[in-house]
C-alpha cells in the first residue's frame, strides 16, 4: 500500500556558531538532525516550524529563508519524506535549559561546531556544507535511504 509522502520542515538555528541538533529517534542519540518535523495541513510552512521546534526544544524561532529541500525513503517500504529547512533565529527560550519533548521523540539536543558536527553521525549528509555555507540560494538534496 502506498502512503502519501510526508512533509516536513526544520529549523537551521544557529548560537555563537553552533549549531542546534536533536536526535533523530526517541532515545536514540546515534543519528542527529535539525530539529522540527511533520506539517499539519491547514497551517504555513513556517507556522508549522514554529511549533515543531518548540515542542522538540523548548525554543522559540522565527522562521527566514528556505535554505535546503531534502528527500529520503526506506527503500522497500513505504516510507518517503521531503524536509523543507528554514534558516532561523532565536527568539525565545532558554537555549541551555531543560526542556521535555511533548512526543517523547527528542530526548537530547546539543549545540556543535562545524568540526564536532563532522564527527557525529548526522542526516542529511549536506547539513554541516548547507548551515556555513556564504552562498545564497535554495539547494536540493537528492533523495536518500533513511537510516535505520
Amino acid at each position: 500500500m502506498q502512503r502519501p509522502i510526508r512533509l516536513a520542515v526544520r529549523g537551521i538555528i544557529l548560537r555563537d556558531d553552533r549549531l542546534l541538533l536533536v536526535n533523530a529517534y526517541a532515545g536514540r542519540t546515534d543519528l542527529w538532525c535539525a530539529p522540527g518535523g511533520g506539517a499539519e495541513p491547514h497551517q504555513g510552512l513556517p507556522e508549522n516550524l514554529v511549533r515543531e521546534v518548540h515542542e522538540e526544544t523548548g525554543l522559540t524561532v522565527g522562521p527566514g529563508e528556505i535554505c535546503l529541500v531534502n528527500e529520503f525513503h526506506a527503500p522497500g517500504e513505504p516510507f518517503h519524506q521531503v524536509d523543507i529547512y528554514f534558516r532561523c533565529t532565536l527568539v525565545g527560550g532558554d537555549p541551555d535549559g531543560d526542556w521535555m519533548d511533548v512526543e517523547g521523540v527528542v530526548t537530547h539536543r546539543r549545540w556543535v561546531t562545524r568540526e564536532e558536527l563532522a564527527t557525529l553521525n548526522v542526516k542529511p549528509d549536506s547539513l554541516g556544507a548547507i548551515t556555513w555555507s556564504t552562498e545564497p540560494g535554495t539547494y536540493y538534496d537528492p533523495i536518500e535511504p533513511i537510516v535505520r
